[in-house]
C-alpha cells in the first residue's frame, strides 16, 4: 500500500467514524448495533436494508463504501471531486452540461469565458486541485461577488451556487429573486443580507439553475428531482454498464433538496423499461421505512410511473461513461429539462451513496456488479 492509498484508507475510516456519530441509530439496541458493525454497517443500515430478505453479505457494506471504493477512480477521483474541473470535463458535451458562470472567492467574483479553454491546472499528489489557474485574468473577468449575484438574479430569477468540493447537498444554495426579495434555500434575505451572505463564501461555484421538465416538476415542483444513475466499466467487455439507478424526489420533509438521507424519496428504476417502483422514505418517528405508490403530498403517481425517453437517457449516459474508462465508478446526477428526453447533468460523484439504492436490494445480487467490486479490491 503506498502513501496514497493510506491517506484514502485513513479519509475514509474518519468519514465513516463521523457518519456513524452525526446519524440516528434509531432505538436499535447496543448489541445489534455491535452486530451491524462488526459486518461493517452503520446502525442506520438496520433499518434501511432488509437483512431478513437478504444475506447481509449481498449488501456493499458501509465500510467497503467509505474506505475501499473510497479511490475506486484513483489519481482521475479529481475530475468529479472537484466541481470546476467537472465542468471542464463536460464542456465537451455542450447538450448536457449545466453552466457555470464562475467563482465566488474572497468576496469576489471570477466570472468565466465559456469561449476560451480552460487554463491547465496542477494537481497535487494528494489529488486537490489549485484553483489558481482557473482564475488567470486571461480567462475570467472580476467583481464583487455578492453584487453580481443579486443583479444576475434580476433578469435570470434563480441560480445554484455550490462549494467546489464535497456532495450530498450540504454545501447547495439555491438562490431566487422573489416579489419581496431574494430567498436561499427557501430563507428570505434582502438584497444587503444577501451580498454579504455571497460575500462571505469561499471557493463556490456559481451555476445556472436547470428548470426541470412536466414529468419531474409533477412529482413535486418545490425541489430539482434528480435521477442517479450509477455506472461501472466493465473492463473485459471494454463498456460501461448501468448498475443501478433512482428517481430522487423531494418532500416537505426534505426541503429545498430531493435527497434521501434528508427526507426525500428514492423510487428505484427499471434498468430496462424506466418503469419506477415505490418510493421509500427515511423514518422519522419510528425505526419503519415509509413507502408511496403516490407523493405524500402531491399525490402524483411514482409507483408504475414511466420515465419519459427513458431508453435515449440510458443510451447517452452509456456513452459518456464508456468514453471515459479512466472513470470506472460514477454516480450521474441529471435532470429531466423535457419528456422528450433532453437531460442536463448537475454533478457526477466519484463515490456515490449507496443507501437510497440498496433500500430497493442488495446491489452485490448482480454478478455483474460483483464481478466489478471484486476486480477492484472493494469486496
Amino acid at each position: 500500500m503506498n502513501v496514497r492509498d493510506y491517506y484514502f484508507t485513513a479519509k475514509g475510516v474518519q468519514n465513516l467514524v463521523d457518519t456513524e456519530r452525526d446519524t440516528p441509530s434509531y432505538s436499535q439496541s447496543l448489541p445489534h448495533r455491535l452486530a451491524l458493525w462488526r459486518r461493517g454497517f452503520l446502525s442506520r443500515a438496520g433499518p434501511i436494508y432488509d437483512f431478513d430478505r437478504y444475506d447481509p453479505e449481498s449488501f456493499v457494506s458501509d465500510y467497503q463504501r467509505f474506505v475501499r471504493a473510497k479511490n475506486l477512480n484513483g489519481t482521475w477521483s479529481v475530475a468529479l471531486s472537484n466541481k470546476l474541473f467537472f465542468d471542464w470535463l463536460m464542456r465537451a458535451y455542450g447538450d448536457h452540461r449545466m453552466v457555470v458562470y464562475g467563482l465566488v472567492r474572497d468576496g469576489i467574483f471570477h466570472e468565466f469565458d465559456d469561449s476560451r479553454e480552460p487554463a491547465p491546472a496542477a494537481v497535487a499528489g494528494d489529488g486537490t486541485t489549485a484553483l489558481e489557474p482557473a482564475l488567470d485574468s486571461r480567462t475570467a473577468t472580476r467583481r464583487e461577488a455578492g453584487a453580481w449575484v443579486a443583479d444576475r438574479l434580476e433578469t435570470d430569477g434563480k441560480l445554484v451556487l455550490k462549494w467546489v468540493r464535497g456532495g450530498g447537498g450540504e454545501n447547495v444554495l439555491l438562490c431566487s429573486r422573489t416579489e419581496n426579495g431574494y430567498e436561499i434555500n427557501g430563507e428570505r434575505y434582502d438584497r444587503d443580507a444577501l451580498v454579504a451572505r455571497i460575500d462571505d463564501l469561499e471557493n463556490y461555484l456559481v451555476c445556472e439553475h436547470v428548470e426541470q421538465g412536466p414529468y419531474a416538476a409533477a412529482l413535486y415542483p418545490e425541489t430539482p428531482n434528480t435521477i442517479r444513475v450509477l455506472t461501472m466499466y466493465d473492463d473485459e467487455a471494454e463498456e460501461a454498464f448501468i448498475a443501478a439507478a433512482v428517481q430522487r424526489i423531494g418532500t416537505d420533509r426534505s426541503g429545498s433538496m430531493d435527497n434521501f438521507s434528508q427526507g426525500g424519496l428514492s423510487a428505484e428504476i427499471d434498468v430496462d423499461t424506466g418503469e419506477l417502483g415505490p418510493g421509500a422514505q427515511l423514518p422519522a418517528e419510528s425505526d419503519r421505512l415509509e413507502w408511496y405508490g403516490h407523493h405524500p403530498e402531491t399525490g402524483t403517481r411514482i409507483q408504475g410511473a414511466e420515465i419519459p425517453a427513458w431508453e435515449t437517457i440510458r443510451e447517452r449516459i452509456l456513452e459518456l461513461a464508456s468514453s471515459h474508462p479512466m472513470l470506472p465508478y460514477v454516480g450521474w446526477d441529471l435532470v429531466l429539462t423535457d419528456d422528450e428526453g433532453p437531460f442536463k447533468i448537475i454533478e457526477a460523484n466519484d463515490h456515490s451513496g449507496l443507501k437510497a439504492m440498496q433500500v430497493h436490494g442488495p446491489l452485490l445480487t448482480d454478478d455483474r456488479v460483483r464481478r466489478f467490486y471484486e476486480r477492484h479490491g472493494v469486496c
